[in-house]
């Protein structure tokens, strides 16, 4: 007997997307955006995400359907992303999941965003480890996570007490009169600059700091510190070294996410580290995680660059550990939830 078919719908932020998982198996993904939009702007708009996700729902959904060679009939359950995420965003997934399950007659699953970005890489590398920690790297969140079950057992070990990495990446990014959305920008500079030209703060990582937030990150200071660095060129008219800047931007955050996340590993015994999230696409990230994942003696495991930022793939992988682990599905009248607990899998009446 085959494993269920499980449909799977991303639209907390920006992208709409459509996935159709069976077991561990992508069959189809399908994603769009509507990043171009808010180029002038700097960044997101809510209402204009919101009506982009209306726009282009069906239409992927097609798509997704097509490619992956299936009929809506064939589905076997439904897995939305019930938060965290734009409320508005949330708000057109659901509703589209609710009508799918109501017409179809199946369950339907509200599944947590943030932890869909590490049940994914189960469509690339296979079965996740009974124990593991889990870092979460995105536009909204740097956290930690214990994890034994990726479906029924996550714990939050710590996270950012402000800006997340992804986030810290865009700020700087504007700073500097780069395009928008930044953090692709100060990784592409960053790697032809020198990381060591300047020494940035790293955010809690004095003495004092390391009982209370082992596990938690700042970031706020560094991006304040970036600033008063490139007031302090321009005040005295001098160059910008762009390149240098966001190596050692990128190097402070960079260094703090691998070296905390590396020091849970080896506090809780866990051997694989998983990483997920769209700023897992950064390139010191991957590169600085592996040299000391390699030297801790811990499997590092991080989904290829199409599965970092948000997509269907994530939510129906999500979808389908439920299933296997024989979670209840979602009731139908569970509501959306911008912020969303990580602790939260799957999400229940309001």
């Amino acid at each position: 007997m085959s494993a269920p078919l499980i449909l799977g719908i991303e639209s907390t932020c920006d992208e709409t997307g459509v996935a159709l998982v069976r077991g561990r198996e992508l069959l189809g993904d399908v994603t769009a955006t509507s990043m171009d939009e808010y180029a002038r702007f700097g960044g997101i708009i809510p209402e204009i995400a919101s009506r982009a996700h209306l726009e282009a729902f069906v239409p992927t959904l097609d798509a997704a359907l097509e490619r992956a060679g299936v009929g809506l009939e064939e589905i076997d359950a439904i897995a939305v992303c019930a938060g965290p995420g734009l409320i508005g965003s949330l708000t057109v997934g659901i509703s589209a999941a609710k009508a799918l399950a109501a017409s179809l007659g199946k369950p339907v699953y509200g599944v947590n965003h943030v932890i869909g970005h590490l049940a994914v890489d189960e469509l690339v590398d296979g079965p996740l480890p009974d124990r593991f920690i889990g870092l979460i790297v995105s536009g909204g969140h740097s956290s930690i996570l214990s994890i034994r079950d990726i479906a029924t057992d996550v714990v939050e070990l710590g996270g950012t007490l402000d800006d997340a990495a992804g986030e810290a990446f865009d700020k700087v990014g504007r700073l500097l009169g780069l395009p928008y959305p930044g953090g692709p920008h100060v990784d592409r500079r960053s790697r032809a600059g020198d990381r060591e030209a300047i020494r940035f703060p790293r955010g809690l990582a004095a003495a004092k700091d390391r009982e209370r937030h082992r596990y938690d990150f700042s970031f706020s200071g560094l991006k304040t510190a970036v600033a008063r660095y490139v007031e302090s060129l321009e005040g005295g008219g001098r160059e910008v070294p762009v390149d240098d800047i966001c190596a050692a931007f990128s190097e402070a955050i960079n260094d703090s996410l691998t070296a905390k996340a590396v020091a849970a590993c080896l506090d809780t015994g866990c051997r694989t580290l998983v990483i997920g999230g769209g700023f897992s696409a950064n390139s010191r990230l991957r590169e600085l995680a592996a040299e000391r994942c390699e030297a801790a003696g811990i499997a590092l495991r991080i989904p290829p660059l199409r599965y970092c930022t948000d997509n269907g793939a994530q939510i129906a992988a999500l979808g389908a550990a439920a299933m296997r682990a024989g979670v209840e599905p979602s009731p139908l009248d569970f509501a959306p939830d911008s912020g969303m607990p990580l602790d939260t899998i799957v999400a229940r009446s309001r």
